[in-house]
């Protein structure tokens, strides 16, 4: 299998490339704009047909290379059924499975960062998005997130996976570029609950500051990174 782990150092954005051998099919997840000359580099290294590109939710932090990638490689574009994006070719259902030649990634509905946000399971690798971080997890004071629902997506979702499932996060910001599910429900110091209250008490008091560019950045994503 190639699996390629790209990173946009403006954002903190992981970008995967996967794809089961060197030409053949591939797909990429949580394509950063700034970076989509960087992707059809690679494909084109590795003679790989971009098929699919998958966003894991509306992001606030950078724009998505989505529609740029559609535009130079006629690839089909993926998010969950719950996104409001305008012009997703296809949108999954919770547990609905994308096929791509012997690879198959099941779509995870887990709510909570943002009212949209999927993560995306093959085999024991699971992409998270944001709702699952390294030693964290995502914000959930806007776009329509809730803590509530990001307990629950953790809960009873992800952190029900096999404990040896490598955890693969769509931001880092310490330089960390995986883990697994046994790791972070050890360590995790946000995962260090005994219920739901005592999360949302935790998330409301983390006093983030709002991302520079959201309300820019969501309009774009809105159209899958088109002006």
């Amino acid at each position: 299998m190639i699996f390629k782990q790209l990173f946009d150092t403006n954002s903190s954005t992981y970008t995967y490339l996967i794809a089961s051998a060197k030409g053949r099919e591939a797909i990429i997840i949580d394509p950063v704009l700034e970076n989509v000359d960087e992707y059809i580099i690679h494909l084109k290294e590795l003679d790989l047909k971009l098929v699919k590109v998958i966003d894991t939710h509306i992001h606030a932090d950078h724009i998505t290379g989505a529609s740029k990638l559609k535009i130079n490689t006629n690839c089909t574009t993926i998010m969950g059924e719950n996104s409001p994006a305008e012009t997703v070719d296809i949108k999954l259902k919770n547990d609905e499975i994308i096929k791509i030649d012997q690879l198959k990634i099941r779509a995870m509905f887990t709510p909570g960062h943002t009212s949209d946000s999927y993560s995306f399971l093959m085999d024991n690798y699971l992409f998270s998005g944001d709702t699952l971080l390294i030693n964290g997890t995502g914000r959930t004071d806007f776009q329509n997130g809730s803590s509530k629902d990001a307990y629950h997506s953790l809960f009873h979702k992800l952190l029900k996976l096999p404990e040896e499932t490598i955890l693969y996060p769509g931001h880092d910001y310490n330089g960390k570029k995986s883990s697994t599910i046994g790791k972070e429900k050890e360590h995790n110091p946000r995962l260090q609950v005994e219920n739901v209250d005592q999360y949302i008490e935790i998330m409301s008091n983390l006093n983030l500051s709002k991302p520079k560019m959201i309300d820019h950045n969501i309009s774009r994503n809105l159209k899958l990174g088109n002006i």
